[in-house]
């Protein structure tokens, strides 16, 4: 009498027994949140040097920032917004974006070493430069397409490495767009924003200001002369540590 043909229609569901019983699938564990809170910092380089050399030339301070201690601040301000401590916010990449003149130009206004001189405190800060030509045609020479590349590579990483944190020390409302589509994504912008007036030698005003459509955006405003000017900044180690020694 010939056997009866077995059936394997289902060899799916009987892969999944054995001679003792179903065994049970394996569902796939859902990784830990990781504690870490990962900070990126994108420089609006003339900004953040108008701002620098305000505190050089105009402020009691009489000192740059520099960008090992204004990284520093920025990872305390970070862990008190996030209510985390502050050994748990690191910032993971820095980006410096500016314009440059050619080398002719630059030789003319005899401003080769002070470049020279920045890069080598980016190099120093791990902070990656990016230069894009000034417009010399114009004169005055323009900085033009910067703020561009910056929004462009700002959220480019921030959509493909998804920070938690993005620092933008920028004052300009052209990056508006660039916090709303980094907010859409779910990555909260810290924003070092600075308002200053003060009056140069020939009399001419100066303002240094964040428009105020950039400081509604963000996650987290953060006012760098209000930090700095505080009763409480007296012989505070972390707003001193901004400053050159």
């Amino acid at each position: 009498m010939p056997r009866p043909v077995e059936d394997r229609s289902d060899v799916g569901g009987a892969a999944q027994f054995n001679n003792i019983g179903p065994v049970p699938l394996s569902p796939s564990v859902p990784l830990s949140p990781s504690p870490l809170i990962r900070i990126a910092a994108f420089y609006d380089g003339s900004f953040f040097m108008n701002v620098s050399n305000y505190y050089r030339y105009t402020h009691q301070r009489q000192k740059n920032l520099t960008f090992t201690g204004f990284q520093e601040f920025v990872r305390h301000k970070v862990a008190e917004k996030e209510q985390r401590d502050v050994n748990f916010c690191q910032i993971v990449e820095s980006h410096f974006f500016r314009g440059r003149f050619s080398l002719w130009s630059a030789k003319a206004h005899s401003s080769l070493e002070s470049d020279r001189f920045l890069d080598q405190l980016l190099m120093w800060a791990g902070i990656v430069s990016h230069y894009y030509p000034m417009n010399e045609v114009k004169q005055p020479p323009e900085e033009k397409g910067i703020d561009v590349w910056l929004a462009l590579e700002a959220y480019d990483l921030a959509v493909h490495k998804r920070f938690d944190v993005l620092l933008l020390f920028a004052g300009d409302q052209d990056f508006v767009p660039l916090i709303r589509k980094v907010n859409g994504i779910g990555t909260r912008v810290m924003l070092m924003a600075m308002d200053a007036t003060w009056k140069e030698a020939t009399g001419r005003d100066r303002t240094i200001r964040t428009s105020q459509a950039l400081i509604d955006e963000a996650s987290y405003p953060i006012m760098l002369n209000q930090e700095v000017d505080s009763r409480t900044a007296k012989g505070d180690r972390i707003i001193d540590g901004m400053f050159e020694k």
